[in-house]
């Protein structure tokens, strides 16, 4: 399958964070393609702007590649998806993220438990 990952789990990833727990590298390096969501840029860009993460966005971008991970650009379509989501939770990134894996069909990889509700496709971990 191919999964999405959440921002959290991106930057543990590339982080070699303890976070990062062997049951959540093992889905990662099990999946058939893994993709990095724009929307995870975006929030990680903010949080470096207002102080709450240290990183260059530069090493963020080239860090998708360097994973062997894939880009998911955020297209019309899940915006569209995103309409029709519950409100949950009301942090714009986790619900474009969701609704990026509903459209396409991707396993969205999180550690957050507020977003399993919205879709059998968020695994939790």
């Amino acid at each position: 399958m191919n999964i999405l990952l959440d921002t959290q789990m991106y930057l543990w990833y590339l982080a070699e964070s303890k976070a990062l727990t062997a049951e959540r590298r093992k889905a990662i390096e099990k999946a058939h393609r893994v993709y990095v969501s724009a929307v995870s840029l975006w929030e990680a860009v903010i949080k470096i702007s207002i102080g709450r993460l240290e990183a260059d966005p530069r090493d963020l971008k080239d860090g998708i590649a360097a994973s062997g991970f894939l880009e998911l650009p955020m297209q019309v379509d899940h915006s569209i998806t995103l309409s029709q989501l519950p409100l949950h939770h009301r942090d714009p990134f986790d619900r474009m993220l969701v609704a990026q894996a509903i459209s396409e069909r991707f396993e969205l990889l999180t550690a957050d438990t507020r977003l399993p509700p919205y879709s059998k496709l968020v695994r939790l971990l």
